[in-house]
């Protein structure tokens, strides 16, 4: 594993780049309402990353090997599908959730990040699988610092999944970033504390723990990229990307529009 530690001025580059993939998420937030097609939110955030921001949306054409390149902009991932769903003519309806998934890339560098929409209202059970998707991100986010290890984060957010009921989507994980799309290291979404990679300052990576109301087990739909749980039970998804620092951790992904940080940890630092 080569996990690179990123200059000062990579790490700015990387600043901007998050909080544009951030406020691509902004922007969109007003159209994410029954009867839009995912097609339509593509378009928009396209439209928004390319005439107004100055990016490339990194998952056009993107194509690692074993796949065929991705059709779109952004990936829009409803109910069932736990991630990488493409976007389409299919209209949301009211009680869907959604996780929209951007990457940008501005100045050679990407920003990487996603969030659950619920569309108009939901029912009880789709809420709290946002809402404890939501804590198990910043539960993980809490574990960085120099000296912890990517076990710490894993077992934090897995705990907190499981003991709510619900299960943690093993095959995908997060990732290291920077000039690169996917960058060492993996980042699991489960493990024990004190295994794995010790982290240090200057690294930069995605925590994205996707979580199943249901069981774990997925399936990959015959468009090559779409991930649904075999069940068919509700998923969800949340990511930010952070930066080890020299005292714990700065989350890349913010701006003006992200939700607040959950109460389970309220305190922790920029």
């Amino acid at each position: 594993m080569s996990v690179s530690i990123k200059t000062p001025e990579e790490i700015e580059k990387m600043r901007i780049a998050g909080r544009l993939g951030s406020e691509v998420l902004d922007f969109i937030t007003p159209f994410v309402k029954p009867g839009i097609t995912t097609a339509e939110l593509d378009k928009r955030c396209h439209d928004y990353m390319v005439d107004v921001q100055g990016c490339i949306p990194a998952p056009l054409n993107y194509c690692p090997p074993g796949y065929k390149p991705y059709p779109k902009s952004i990936c829009t991932s409803i109910n069932h599908q736990v991630c990488h769903g493409i976007p389409s003519d299919k209209a949301l309806k009211k009680g869907d959730i959604v996780n929209l998934d951007i990457t940008v890339i501005k100045d050679g560098y990407h920003g990487d990040t996603s969030r659950m929409f619920i569309v108009g209202d939901a029912g009880i059970l789709a809420k709290r699988l946002c809402n404890i998707t939501y804590e198990c991100l910043w539960l993980g986010i809490a574990q960085v610092k120099p000296g912890a290890h990517l076990g710490d984060i894993g077992h934090a957010i897995q705990v907190h999944a499981e003991k709510n009921g619900f299960s943690i989507v093993r095959e995908f994980c997060g990732h290291g970033i920077g000039a690169n799309f996917h960058e060492d290291p993996q980042v699991l979404h489960y493990g024990k504390p004190g295994t794995g990679l010790e982290l240090k300052p200057g690294m930069i990576f995605t925590i994205e723990p996707m979580i199943n109301a249901g069981k774990a087990a997925i399936s990959e739909l015959p468009d090559g990229w779409t991930i649904v749980t075999r069940d068919r039970s509700l998923s969800a998804q949340w990511e930010h990307m952070v930066l080890v620092t020299e005292t714990g951790v700065e989350v890349l992904t913010l701006s003006a529009g992200s939700p607040p940080r959950p109460d389970i940890v309220a305190n922790l630092q920029p």
